[in-house]
């Protein structure tokens, strides 16, 4: 079985990886999917996410309408989506690299040209996921960025958070008070990654890459925001200043960090518990206009 063959029939990637015999290897991390790296008959070579238990029917199709949606003419680095169904997802394999200074000045220029391509809404359309929970992508109907935000992205995760003891009625008050001090400057959607902690920036050999978006459209801070996060990128200074030579960011977006940060931190809490509660206090504090 090869490459050609997959790409001519992409819905049939479950029975391609349960009939046929092709070397499978075991790629680490990851605490939602079991990731392979699959060796072709013709030597190609594919990175493959699997679930251990059946997925939602749009488990990965969300992923892969995202990749598709951020691939943009002189934007970001994507793997190509091979083949995708119901239970899995086979995408290009890129071989790592090194976080050099030309790489990431090239992604920051990158960065900055996808988040000026067209974008009609806040939100998608399409519903998708972050690890195992849902994101609701309804779209804003030209409504502003912060209400949608509070809307789709803080009040589900936040609940969910307080309500498993994850967070203290402090925590939320924090959280709500963050929100409530926040003047956002108005600024058109953008297409933007969703979910760009330093994992999901993989750097190859010769460039960096996006990997595992929640898509949608966005405010492009919040993309630079959560590069920051758990230690920040390598190189992030130098992504910045190349970004900013492209598309300048609006007066005051580093004391906005925070609020940026706070969906994937309540994301964290509502998944994995308390343990990181003290992510969601620091975003708090971190958004200081």
């Amino acid at each position: 079985m090869d490459l050609d063959w997959l790409r001519a029939n992409p819905r049939q990637l479950s029975i391609f990886l349960n009939h046929q015999r092709i070397r499978v290897t075991p790629v680490p991390g990851g605490d939602v999917c079991v990731a392979t790296r699959l060796t072709l008959d013709d030597g190609s070579e594919l990175f493959a996410k699997q679930r251990p238990v059946m997925p939602p029917a749009d488990f990965f199709a969300a992923e892969a309408a995202g990749l598709r949606w951020l691939t943009v003419p002189g934007g970001p680095a994507l793997p190509e989506v091979i083949a995708v169904d119901a239970q899995g997802i086979a995408l290009q394999w890129v071989e790592h690299g090194t976080p050099s200074v030309a790489a990431a000045e090239e992604f920051g220029r990158r960065l900055a040209t996808l988040h000026r391509a067209p974008c009609p809404d806040f939100g998608a359309e399409w519903q998708g996921y972050i690890g195992t929970e849902p994101l609701d992508n309804t779209p804003s109907g030209g409504g502003a960025w912060l209400d949608w935000y509070r809307t789709r992205r803080i009040e589900p995760y936040l609940r969910t958070s307080r309500d498993a003891d994850a967070l203290t009625s402090a925590d939320v008050a924090m959280v709500e008070a963050a929100l409530a001090r926040i003047d956002q400057p108005v600024e058109p959607p953008a297409r933007i990654h969703g979910d760009l902690h330093p994992g999901n920036l993989l750097w190859g050999r010769d460039r960096a890459w996006l990997v595992d978006p929640a898509a949608h459209g966005g405010h492009r801070e919040t993309d630079l925001a959560t590069l920051r996060l758990f230690g920040g990128i390598a190189q992030l200074d130098r992504v910045v200043a190349a970004y900013q030579d492209i598309y300048p960011l609006a007066a005051g977006w580093e004391e906005r960090v925070g609020v940026h940060q706070l969906h994937l931190a309540l994301v964290h809490t509502a998944l994995f518990g308390p343990g990181f509660a003290g992510l969601v206090r620091a975003a708090s504090d971190h958004t200081t206009c």
